[in-house]
């Protein structure tokens, strides 16, 4: 099977990658509309959907979406459709829909490409109908999935993303091994061919679930972030992240224009574009280095 596989840009690429409840969205996905269609109240459904992964040494995540498809049989068909429609409701923090394309505009300007990505440990259904999502501002969204049966009913999990395997996700993207089958993420890259070098990477997450990969792209001198509900105010959870070294940044979750967060990845892709045409002249020298040397070896 031939996989798509994108290659090194004339441009440095920046890759702003999201979770997306309490990232993009105030609240989880799933409580914005699924849960209560099923009659119950939110704190009960995780509850009993900690307890159902407590009692059988099952993964979270494999657990709500279990329990999705067993409450919903009776009551609702649920479908690819269904999820979408539910994702369709979900809200958004503020100046999200404008935020995507201004970003991306503002690379351009001091020519960089800036592309956004999802990694999300939530349903891909409900965010592929989210309003961003259907207006195309996603190079990828790698979140948990279903498989559908011949009826469009969902039966069975197709993908599920923990905090630790949302990692591979950022390996697959810096170099340009996009397919979730593809086993091309495993070849070796030249650093110079790198097509997003985890310097260039930003993540923007809210909680521990993130840390894997905020760590990895710290560790490589790329950009975590984390963001708080603008409207709570509650920076408990990301003021405990930075203290112990999980993230680099703490923003409202507040996407308009000239706000912190807004004002911060500008910082960063204007940090972007300098740096990365340091690396090129760097690669050049390289390069002619090691022909020097090796016309020099071929003469001894």
């Amino acid at each position: 099977m031939a996989f798509e596989r994108r290659t090194k840009e004339a441009q440095p690429v920046l890759a702003i990658c999201y979770d997306f409840d309490k990232t993009l969205s105030p609240d989880d996905m799933q409580a914005q509309g699924y849960i209560q269609s099923v009659g119950y109240d939110i704190g009960p459904f995780w509850a009993e959907t900690n307890h159902l992964a407590q009692e059988n040494d099952m993964d979270t995540n494999l657990a709500y979406m279990y329990k999705m498809v067993q409450e919903s049989e009776g009551k609702l068909i649920f479908s690819r459709e269904s999820l979408a429609g539910y994702g369709a409701k979900v809200k958004l923090f503020p100046g999200v829909l404008q935020w995507f394309e201004r970003i991306r505009a503002y690379g351009k300007e001091h020519g960089v490409i800036v592309e956004h990505y999802i990694i999300s440990s939530g349903l891909k259904e409900m965010i592929e109908g989210t309003e961003i999502a259907k207006n195309g501002v996603f190079e990828k969204i790698y979140a948990s999935s279903f498989y559908y049966n011949a009826r469009g009913v969902a039966v069975w999990p197709a993908q599920v993303i923990n905090y630790t395997s949302k990692t591979q996700f950022l390996f697959r993207i810096e170099k340009g091994v996009l397919d979730i089958n593809d086993p091309g993420v495993n070849d070796y890259f030249p650093p110079e061919e790198m097509r997003v070098p985890f310097r260039n990477m930003v993540y923007i997450g809210d909680s521990d679930t993130d840390i894997p990969c905020m760590k990895l792209v710290n560790a490589y001198g790329g950009h975590s972030i984390g963001v708080y509900d603008p409207q709570t105010g509650n920076r408990e959870k990301v003021h405990r992240m930075i203290l112990d070294g999980r993230i680099r940044y703490v923003a409202a979750a507040d996407y308009s224009e000239n706000q912190e967060l807004d004002r911060l990845v500008k910082a960063i892709i204007d940090k972007t574009a300098a740096y990365e045409k340091l690396e090129s002249q760097y690669f050049c020298d390289m390069a002619e280095a090691k022909k020097t040397g090796e016309i020099i070896d071929k003469r001894m």
